[in-house]
């Protein structure tokens, strides 16, 4: 009997044993540069089957994925390098081989398009391949902090597995499901859909990037299930003019996370195809907090808590925990929360009394149903990314032309917040908008770019030095579309 595929990439299917040779030979590849148990590997990919098979080899070989955004830029590569210090590089960008060889110590590039070993050539020393302890670190993803450039979140063997089977159950998937993947694997959501399908047994295909008539023609095509969708896909979706010649009735659902649901929007994608959603949370700290149910899902709440979860409701004042339906901050207890940060102090604050500190502000109803209506935290949230206000800041203040400068989030119905910086010039100087935006652009990923520049006489502080952006927002905190 044939092997079924599990992966489908343009016009070409792999089974797992074609995965699985592919990633025996980059991991005799890998070994022969010197990776190890225990090792960090840098993994800059696009979207393309490469991106799991690295990801197994890097694993086969008890070493720790490293995920590196595809957008990011030279600074950020480097800031990542010298968080993590990975032994050698994996992936298909430019930069990323340009940040490698530029190193004091350069370390050894391994470039996705090179060939590997067949399985011919692999399958006697494949057998020795042990992987790695389960309370060993897998995977190092990136989340920007608050007041500083972004740390790595550290999951374990034994915390991303149990996220996997959380959302596996969540989703009510079986190997009869069949999902496509557009979103970046660099981010914690799509390398957690890749690892849910396999773990499944169910079939995805894989997107070189998100192109919307692609996307909602293999809808049709493929006999899609379920669809994966934030905040910039859903409203992509419901203004697609021809959406109603489409045949999408194989859709059980499609699945909203990354921002609260924009009513409207879901509203007009059902009714327009009578395709349900179901809304879900989760952060790269613990990748699935909530679900709503595969059948019967509220647009009003992000679910309940997913199996194996615990959520308590503190509040912003007294750190005490609330009543039900109380507003405060939403902590979570999980077998798949992260194991800690990179670097190492950022950990203390991140937990209280072994509760992680979501940072989001919102209720859990007498029934379980969670509600998230804000954030203590000062994290932009654009399209599902975090973006440190200290990370744009830091670069703004290195314009020749800028002598202070502050970030802050503006909501933004298509990206759930976008960037808005607020800056001053030097006494001599007439700073351009247009300008500052681009080099952001130049040095940072796209989507820590600002939308806006706002030109300030001064940034309001507290005599401490704190940025008052609060009352920024107030000011200027408009929507962005107004």
């Amino acid at each position: 009997m044939t092997e079924p595929a599990v992966l489908a990439f343009e016009d070409r299917e792999y089974t797992l044993a074609d995965l699985d040779a592919c990633a025996d030979g980059l991991a005799l590849r890998l070994r022969d540069q010197g990776v190890g148990t225990g090792d960090r590997v840098a993994l800059m990919s696009s979207n393309r089957p490469e991106f799991l098979i690295a990801v197994k080899a890097i694993w086969r070989l008890g070493a720790v994925v490293v995920l590196l955004s595809p957008s990011w830029k030279r600074t950020e590569v480097e800031h990542a390098f010298a968080v993590t210090e990975p032994v050698v590089a994996v992936g298909d960008a430019a930069v990323l081989a340009e940040v490698a060889a530029g190193r004091d110590a350069p370390l050894p590039m391994v470039h996705l398009d090179d060939p590997v070993p067949e399985r011919w050539e692999t399958a006697a020393v494949a057998e020795g391949f042990t992987g790695a302890d389960r309370d060993a670190d897998a995977v190092l993803v990136f989340s920007s902090g608050t007041t500083g450039l972004p740390k790595a979140v550290r999951h374990t063997h034994a915390s991303f597995g149990a996220a996997v089977v959380h959302w596996r159950d969540a989703l009510a998937l079986t190997p009869a499901d069949r999902i496509q993947i557009a979103t970046p694997p660099s981010h914690i959501l799509g390398l957690l859909n890749i690892a849910t399908v396999l773990e499944a047994g169910a079939w995805m295909r894989l997107h070189r990037r998100f192109d919307l008539e692609t996307v909602l023609r293999h809808i049709e095509r493929d006999k899609i299930t379920v669809e994966m969708a934030v905040a910039p896909i859903a409203m992509a979706i419901a203004s697609y003019p021809d959406l109603e010649s489409l045949d999408l009735s194989s859709l059980r659902y499609i699945m909203w996370g990354a921002t609260p649901v924009t009513e409207s929007v879901a509203a007009t994608v059902t009714r327009r195809t009578g395709v349900p959603w179901v809304p879900a949370y989760g952060a790269s700290e613990v990748p699935v907090i909530a679900c709503n149910p595969a059948s019967g899902a509220r647009l009003d709440s992000v679910g309940r808590a997913a199996p194996g979860v615990e959520l308590r409701v503190v509040s912003l004042g007294t750190g005490q925990q609330v009543a039900p339906g109380e507003r405060g901050e939403i902590q979570v207890k999980s077998p798949s929360v992260m194991a800690g940060y990179l670097p190492d102090e950022a950990t203390v604050d991140a937990f209280d009394d072994g509760w992680y500190r979501t940072g989001d502000v919102g209720s859990v109803d007498e029934d379980g149903w969670v509600r998230i209506t804000d954030r203590s935290k000062e994290m932009i949230k654009v399209k599902g990314f975090q973006v440190a206000p200290a990370e744009v800041e830091a670069v703004l203040h290195g314009h020749p032309d800028v002598a202070d400068c502050a970030v802050f989030g503006v909501v933004d119905e298509a990206a759930g917040e976008v960037v808005v910086a607020a800056v001053s010039a030097t006494a001599t100087a007439t700073i351009d908008p247009d300008e500052v935006i681009a080099y952001v652009g130049e040095r940072l990923a796209s989507y820590k770019r600002p939308s806006r520049v706002i030109l300030v006489p001064e940034i309001p502080r507290l005599p401490s030095g704190k940025v008052l952006r609060r009352l920024l927002e107030e000011r200027h905190g408009r929507t962005s579309d107004e």
